[in-house]
């Protein structure tokens, strides 16, 4: 089963390399892996889509490691999860149509054209990426890279009526 976990770390040398060696011993197959930096100086962030049976497991092998300040499981129903993809889609001159229109619904940007191929860059829910993808493949895929996922929670909301005074 695959787990999207917000890693808060240090940032300092070597980091990444540990985390994702952690990973690969304990055999543990990372489907997306995104860095970053964070609001706070000196700290770093890493959304880590993770194949794990037992997720337990591999939150406290990731405690173990020095520099891990923080780990949280991001559960998908409320998280915010996004990921950019370039996609080189084969385009001659009498399908471009089609493939702009199918472009212009999912808000797809065209990065550059060519002969007989265009690309385009698309950003948003992995869902929306990968619907996407289905529509265009029909007309060939020639290259694609996709960004690792980044995903942060949503701020909880309060509830109506449960708002508090301020003194």
């Amino acid at each position: 089963m695959k787990h999207t976990l917000s890693v808060l770390v240090e940032d300092r040398p070597g980091v990444l390399a540990r985390v994702a060696s952690l990973l690969a011993r304990r055999g543990f197959n990372i489907h997306s892996l995104a860095v970053g930096p964070t609001a706070e100086p000196g700290m770093s962030r890493m959304t880590i889509v993770v194949d794990a049976p037992e997720l337990e497991q591999v939150k406290k092998q990731l405690h173990k490691l020095v520099n891990v300040v923080r780990i949280t499981e991001l559960d998908p129903a409320t998280a915010l999860e996004r990921e950019i993809m370039l996609v080189r889609v084969a385009a001659p001159a009498g399908k471009r149509g089609e493939v702009l229109e199918i472009a212009s619904i999912f808000k797809a940007t065209a990065v550059d054209v060519g002969p007989s191929s265009m690309c385009f860059q698309i950003s948003g829910t992995p869902a929306k990426i990968n619907d996407f993808l289905d529509l265009v493949r029909p007309y060939g895929i020639v290259d694609l890279v996709k960004s690792g996922r980044i995903a942060m929670a949503r701020e909880q909301k309060t509830k109506p009526g449960r708002l508090r005074a301020v003194n």
